[in-house]
């Protein structure tokens, strides 16, 4: 008896560190959505909105963990980046990462896990912040009210929090509104109103899509339709991201 507690022990050890390594995938059922402000509430950048039908993926339950960061650098050498000022904390979002170095732990990912691990283009990171199938329509990813949904300006102390600590959307994805801005596989480019399958954007660009708001910004930024960009070199204690299988 006392040999299978210590082996019934050693696997949930083993279950909590691997949750704590890897990222939890969740997945995300294909269909078709209307992708961009369909309220008039919005930027201009969010206009027209468009039919867009996606095939099917998974895409992490949360941002990218500083922990989950800390486990790709201990293996690849790769230095952390500059500390913010309330510290690296394990369950927190990773930030102060380009567009590169979140592709660079996609391919590191990929290798490690013998699968196609990558960025979300933008289409794929709105119609999975809206809940695909399940979503309810909310402006918000996890409910109508921000301050249940996310981390941002007016109540996040100037400072990324635990992933997951904030209610999850209709898929059980955490964060997608507020907590830190999320990088995006596509150049940045305008919307037309032409409808789309499986789009990924611009063919060439200067700057990559960032999505879903942050720690420090108003809940305009934190809705699912704002459009934010960024060059692919910036880096900031805003920017973190997420990532996707493809199946």
């Amino acid at each position: 008896m006392k040999k299978l507690i210590t082996i019934c022990f050693l696997i949930a050890t083993q279950f909590v560190v691997n949750a704590q390594t890897y990222p939890e995938m969740i997945a995300v059922e294909g269909g078709t959505f209307t992708m961009g402000d369909s309220e008039g509430d919005g930027e201009a950048n969010e206009q027209p909105a468009h039919s867009v039908t996606l095939k099917s993926f998974k895409i992490a339950k949360t941002e990218t963990t500083v922990a989950q960061w800390k486990a790709y650098c201990s293996a690849t050498g790769r230095a952390t980046p500059q500390t913010p000022s309330w510290g690296w904390i394990d369950s927190h979002p990773i930030v102060n990462v380009t567009y590169g170095d979140a592709v660079a732990y996609c391919d590191w990912l990929s290798e490690k896990m013998d699968a196609d691990y990558r960025l979300p283009t933008e289409a794929e990171w709105e119609y999975a912040a809206h809940g695909g199938k399940l979503s309810k329509g909310t402006k918000y990813s996890g409910g109508r009210s921000l301050d249940n949904a996310g981390w941002y300006a007016d109540n996040s102390g100037s400072k990324t929090h635990a992933v997951g600590t904030k209610n999850p959307n209709e898929l059980g994805l955490y964060d997608m509104s507020g907590n830190v801005w999320e990088w995006c596989k596509d150049w940045y480019g305008s919307y037309t109103a032409d409808a789309q399958t499986n789009p990924r954007g611009p063919s060439s660009g200067t700057r990559r899509v960032l999505r879903g708001g942050g720690w420090g910004y108003a809940a305009a930024s934190c809705r699912v339709a704002n459009r934010n960009s960024g060059e692919p070199s910036d880096r900031d204690y805003f920017n973190g991201f997420r990532v996707v299988l493809s199946q």
